[in-house]
């Protein structure tokens, strides 16, 4: 049997994980029919079906997807070898476009961008706050921010920062006029803040305890839709507010918040940067990945 080329190989991962021709093709530059020829071609080469095609779509079959969990890690090990040489060829130059939320925007400003000034001064970091998940891909982004049990399947992730709790805060005058709850379930008679999901939805809040999770619908007299605002809303004495660590951590450690129901905190998140794994990384990007690894 004929091995296939890297170039086929490439585009079979496109193609299983932008479930189209004519979205991989045009991330390939190539036209849709000519893949669709190259990817049968690939199928005879090896003996097995790897993609079932419909006239709306097309999916990988149990083999394709066998097939595609293997390449994804081995195509990422080559580019990773072959950006390793990109020091010898000059300076690293270009520009980089990072989707995220506010709170991930907040913490490459503090942790990641820094550093990758010092280290690649002609890179220019292009970063847009976005509460929504979107199809990085699709909207010209080479790389985006999330949770990590947000991303994707198909995307490479590269952790960054510790992990995020999700606590409750409240301010000491706050509790001193309502008093603190012992249980989740008691913050039915307490203020809350209202947390707006970029959907339109209100977050319903999460709790863990000794395996025994929960997650409490909440009311309050203000619902917003930007954490940092939760914050000082809390501050301000409007109620109880549900956020990520980050955003909180300089307002707990000023004293203007106090957490409360700790024993509840759900168990931690890790944030991670997520890129496709089927086209090859460009200089940028990889300078921006390898300052993300370098900050851990």
């Amino acid at each position: 049997m004929a091995r296939p080329s890297l170039n086929d190989l490439t585009a079979f991962v496109a193609v299983a994980t932008r479930r189209s021709f004519r979205h991989a093709a045009d991330e390939l530059g190539m036209a849709p029919s000519t893949l669709s020829h190259a990817m049968r071609s690939l199928e005879e080469r090896m003996g097995v079906r790897l993609l079932n095609r419909t006239t709306r779509s097309v999916s990988p079959t149990e083999a394709g997807f066998e097939l595609l969990a293997r390449l994804q890690p081995a195509l990422a090990t080559l580019e990773d070898a072959l950006d390793s040489i990109a020091s010898f060829r000059g300076k690293v130059a270009g520009n980089v476009r990072i989707n995220a939320p506010r709170l991930g925007a907040a913490l490459l400003v503090r942790n990641v961008l820094p550093l990758m000034i010092e280290r690649f001064p002609a890179v220019v970091v292009d970063l847009v706050v976005e509460g929504k998940l979107i199809d990085i891909v699709a909207a010209g982004f080479d790389a985006g921010v999330r949770l990590v049990d947000s991303i994707p399947k198909d995307m490479i992730t590269v952790p960054f920062d510790g992990p995020v709790s999700f606590v409750c805060v409240a301010s000491p005058a706050y509790l001193h006029r309502f008093g603190e709850p012992g249980t989740p379930d008691e913050l039915e008679r307490h203020r809350c803040i209202g947390h707006r999901v970029p959907s339109g939805k209100l977050y319903r809040w999460e709790f863990e305890r000794a395996g025994q999770a929960l997650t409490i619908e909440t009311s309050g007299p203000v619902t917003l839709d930007d954490e940092e605002l939760m914050v000082e809303a809390a501050i301000e004495g409007l109620g109880i507010a549900y956020v990520a660590s980050p955003a909180a951590e300089a307002a707990l450690a000023a004293g203007h918040l106090r957490r409360i129901l700790t024993a509840w905190t759900p168990a931690p998140e890790r944030i991670a940067i997520y890129y496709p794994g089927h086209r090859a990384v460009p200089p940028a990007l990889r300078a921006f990945l390898d300052t993300v690894k370098a900050t851990r």
